[in-house]
């Protein structure tokens, strides 16, 4: 068996290890990215080295996973891997996610003492060296808030499908007292619990400004289908308000750098004959979108909406008013 078969091998035998429910073949090849001829080969080839492999009926598929897990000798980690989840939860640490940074460095802790002391002895040195070599190039801006006890509290409303009470600082009426059914976490440049109050539609609540933070013995749950990625996606930030159809045209010498740029999560970018680029995406939060679009320093034009352009010039001669020469 060539090396990189047995690795791909061993990389869908950690996979079925590591699901409960197992996966289809489906999802063998869609996770490997591998047709579903050769997603067949790599399953018999598990089924041959770890014969406990289990076959789940679930009609009209059928799921496989090896239950148990795998013995420690498969799962040891290398020296890059451990250096990507200290630098993971360095980033974190940097940028002031400290829970996060504090459970991820936990985790390292934990796989450390689970290696076999022959094997922690090999991948010492090339560790060490790549902790000394890479370090975080941190940016400026806000430092995300993360208290442990209001993550903690938000999380467990959100898994044990209960209601979450706190007072919130903020929004039209300050200091009152909030009852929502949480919909989920969105980590940011600031960290924001999003949920429904009342008969309302899910928004965006700041945790910096919630407090007296309690989980309430009633249940609550999310909207039918209420989807957070797709309740991100509709706003280029933070900020939700009307969607609306998002067009810019890129100037010719930064097409290079914007067609790598991700500007949207579901924005089509197509390059014209004059060597521009369009830039086209649905969203909300056109103030956001402005204060992105300054940075690029003149480069790109906002075609649509007029909205934004508008913003746009606002936000430039608040600056030029505070920045221009006074007689």
């Amino acid at each position: 068996m060539r090396h990189e078969k047995a690795a791909r091998v061993l990389q869908l035998a950690r996979r079925l290890a590591g699901s409960a429910e197992g996966l289809t073949l489906d999802e063998i090849s869609r996770d490997l990215g591998v047709g579903r001829r050769t997603a067949e080969r790599l399953r018999d080839a598990v089924r041959d080295l770890f014969p406990q492999m289990e076959e789940i009926e679930e009609p009209p598929t059928r799921r496989f996973r090896i239950s148990g897990g795998l013995d420690g000798i498969f799962q040891a980690p290398d020296a890059e891997e451990l250096s990507a989840l200290r630098a993971a939860a360095d980033l974190l640490a940097a940028s002031g996610a400290g829970v996060r940074a504090e459970a991820l460095h936990v985790l390292e802790h934990k796989i450390m003492a689970a290696i076999r002391t022959s094997s922690r002895r090999r991948i010492a040195p090339d560790l060490e060296a790549l902790v000394q070599a890479e370090t975080i190039a941190v940016h400026a801006g806000p430092r995300p808030f993360e208290d442990a006890e209001v993550l903690g509290a938000a999380r467990t409303a959100i898994t044990s499908l209960r209601a979450l009470r706190f007072i919130y600082d903020g929004g039209s009426q300050p200091g009152r007292t909030r009852e929502v059914a949480p919909c989920g976490i969105l980590f940011g440049r600031s960290n924001y619990l999003v949920a429904v109050e009342g008969e309302g539609e899910p928004r965006s609540w700041r945790f910096d400004r919630m407090r007296a933070v309690e989980v309430l013995d009633r249940s609550a749950s999310p909207p039918p289908g209420f989807s957070l990625p797709d309740y991100a996606d509709e706003s280029f930030g933070i900020f939700h308000e009307t969607v609306e159809d998002v067009v810019l045209r890129v100037a010719p010498s930064s097409a290079t750098e914007a067609l790598a740029w991700r500007f949207h999560a579901r924005q089509e970018l197509t390059q014209q004959a004059d060597g521009s680029v369009r830039v086209a995406f649905r969203a909300g939060g056109m103030r956001e979108l402005a204060w992105h679009l300054f940075t690029w320093r003149g480069e790109i034009e906002i075609i649509t909406p007029e909205s934004l352009r508008r913003i746009m010039v606002d936000e430039l001669e608040l600056a030029l008013a505070r920045h221009r020469p006074h007689p």
